[in-house]
């Protein structure tokens, strides 16, 4: 395998499909997503993708929508990326983030929407990752992270770019405190144009909004490493005084803070996590006033979005099993009422997000599904109405997939587990690819495959069926289902996906001879301990995987992670640091293994990779190993991403290919 195959023929269909359903510079908006209704309901204003040429990051703009008519037009043009546009209470301005001073750098931006006119404000300290305006418009909270600070693994796990890059001989250090790229909190002002630094600059915040006038609350820890994420607390930050009272320290972590306009009450979201930004769980209500935790019944759903609509009614949404929930919860009567679910359609990112429209329990999404591109679409009194589709070409390559099932089977101690199988026009059996999603927290759901499943719709096209299991650990299922991965890793949660393929084999869908695997992240690592552990597998393909819980342990920025889920110590020397580490059953693998990693991922360094790799080799398993140089956590970037695709579909081909060999 050679490190240039822009030449070999699957390259050029990774490159042509892509281009088929991304139309790059033609101007035409591709993807959306960070959407927000105006204050009047009449508008949305969203992030808007459109694809200049298949190289780097693609940029964004912000992009409005007139959500009776559907009008949409682009308010910004660059230069590099504009994102995460928010109205001002009163209407009047757009607030978004721009790197224009320079790649990576983000800074506030304001949009006079009677003009047009788009100004920058007084740069801060390091580079802002979100914004909020407070309840009366007149200043703009900014969560702002230092030059040189990790961003999350569901970012890419990479180290962003510091101030003042250092002469190139000079050493790196590093020291007991860790990573010194702490994040704060600034507020802005609209009347002065004053920016200022508040709070205790000890204390790292992670996520911060408004919490009345003068306080802001703040998901926040001492340290300021990735690590130090999973052990942080909730605060009330005076901004006044810049003092911070501790308001709940949880069991597990939290995400998604939001408080009422008056700050007397704030909801926020408990859940046992993977990663930062990867939070879907439980609904916890504070009273600010008393410190008093109310744990809310949302029935069953895990959720993932939280908006206050009054001060009373709490909007969320979240997932339960395979449907997407969006509900009101009353503070008044303490009851939830569901409003909307499918499981069809959903919002793109991470999980569902949604944005409030009035005060009825009406919302704007940016939808999608396994079978349809990402279109602007309204949900009122619970009907699902498209709006603006930003299919390019998506309808026609979908047609390869011949159904999209919701399956269930017992795993092997009787639990009930569910996933996604998606199967190719073909004659049955199918070859079938497994993959495994990242986490162990976090879940499959319908998605659009123009975004990172590029791969995906080029094995169906090509005649495979694929194969999404939700095992446990899982988000969707409530805390006690995830929690059951818990020093299990490897364990329960692999034979559920085991089980899986039994009854897809049985059902005559997936042929045994022609069965594959992959995954990223907590897939990779899954893909690369299950082929040690059962022979059946035809082909592999690991990307971005532990493959050693005790370097994982020592060299990861998220070393914190495996303490969590392992529940064990390195130093004990009959440890699950040892059996369920990948790399110490190498020996007993017999497939065809293709490894895949980002040089620059801090969450899964490519050392993990690397041995797993020489440990296949030494072993006499076929096996080959693609880093690519300015990657992450996964493969992101132009052309990288299609050569990814390319090599994947490739090595699957090579090793079980779509039409079986006549005897």
């Amino acid at each position: 395998m050679t490190p240039d195959i822009r030449e070999a023929s699957l390259y050029r269909e990774a490159e042509m499909l892509y281009t088929a359903l991304r139309q790059p510079g033609t101007g035409q908006i591709s993807d959306a997503a960070e959407i927000h209704a105006s204050p009047d309901g009449r508008y949305a204003v969203f992030t808007a993708t459109m694809l200049e040429k298949l190289e780097g990051t693609p940029p964004t703009r912000i992009g409005q929508i007139q959500l009776d008519s559907g009008d949409t037009r682009l308010l910004t043009f660059g230069p590099n990326t504009d994102r995460l546009p928010r109205y001002s209470p009163d209407g009047r301005y757009i607030a978004f983030l721009s790197d224009r001073r320079g790649p990576g750098d983000f800074q506030l931006h304001l949009l006079e929407i009677a003009t047009g006119a788009a100004r920058a404000t007084t740069p801060v300290a390091g580079w802002v990752e979100y914004l909020q305006r407070s309840p009366d418009g007149k200043r703009t909270l900014l969560g702002v992270a230092a030059h040189g600070a990790d961003v999350a693994g569901a970012q890419g796990a990479v180290t962003t770019r510091s101030a003042g890059q250092p002469a190139a001989w000079m050493p790196t250090v590093q020291t007991s405190c860790g990573n010194d790229g702490r994040r704060h909190v600034w507020i802005y002002d609209l009347a002065t144009g004053r920016v200022q630094q508040v709070g205790d600059i000890e204390l790292n915040i992670w996520e911060a909004v408004w919490c009345g006038s003068q306080e802001v609350a703040a998901v926040a820890s001492q340290g300021a490493g990735e690590a130090d994420w999973y052990r942080a607390g909730l605060y009330r930050i005076d901004l006044r005084t810049g003092h911070a009272r501790g308001l709940y320290q949880p069991r597990d972590q939290l995400g998604w803070p939001a408080a009422c306009a008056a700050g007397r009450h704030l909801a926020v979201v408990e859940a046992l996590c993977s990663d930062r930004l990867m939070v879907a769980g439980d609904l916890r209500l504070i009273e600010t006033a008393s410190g008093k935790v109310q744990h809310v019944d949302t029935r069953g759903v895990d959720v993932s979005y939280l908006e206050w609509r009054s001060s009373e009614r709490l909007l969320l949404a979240g997932q339960r099993g395979f449907q997407t929930v969006v509900g009101f919860y009353d503070l008044r009567s303490g009851a939830f009422t569901e409003l909307w679910n499918s499981s069809e359609f959903t919002s793109g990112g991470r999980y569902a997000t949604i944005a409030g429209r009035g005060d009825s329990g009406d919302f704007v999404l940016v939808g999608e599904s396994f079978l349809t591109a990402p279109a602007i679409a309204t949900v009122r009194n619970g009907e699902y109405r498209q709006l603006r589709s930003f299919d390019l070409g998506y309808a026609g390559e979908a047609q390869a997939i011949e159904s999209v099932e919701q399956v269930s089977w017992s795993a092997s101690d009787g639990l009930h587990i569910q996933g996604w199988l998606l199967t190719p026009r073909a004659q049955r059996p199918h070859p079938l690819v497994m993959e495994l999603h990242g986490g162990p927290v976090w879940h499959w759901r319908p998605r659009w495959l123009g975004r990172s499943g590029l791969h995906t719709l080029m094995l169906l096209k090509r005649g495979y069926a694929v194969f999404l299991p939700n095992p446990r650990g899982s988000d969707g299922r409530g805390q006690d289902f995830a929690r059951q991965v818990v020093g299990e890793l490897g364990g329960a949660d692999g034979r559920d996906c085991l089980s899986g393929l039994d009854a897809l084999i049985e059902r005559g869908i997936a042929d045994p001879a022609r069965l594959g695997v992959t995954g990223v992240s907590y897939g990779g690592y899954m893909t690369a301990w299950l082929i040690g552990q059962d022979t059946r597998f035809a082909a592999a393909v690991p990307v971005a995987p532990i493959t050693n819980y005790l370097t994982a342990q020592l060299i990861s920025n998220i070393s914190h992670f495996v303490n969590v889920f392992l529940a064990d110590t390195y130093t004990r020397p009959d440890s699950k640091y040892f059996h369920r580490s990948p790399v110490f059953h190498a020996h007993k693998v017999r497939t065809p293994t293709l490894g895949i990693c980002g040089a620059l991922d801090r969450c899964t360094p490519p050392e993990e990779a690397v041995q797993f790799h020489n440990a296949l080799v030494e072993n006499g398993v076929e096996s080959v190993l693609v880093t690519y140089p300015q990657e992450g956590h996964g493969i992101r970037k132009l052309p990288a991403a299609l050569d990814y695709a390319a090599r994947l579909v490739g090595w699957f081909e090579s090793h079980m290919p779509p039409v079986p060999p006549t005897l």
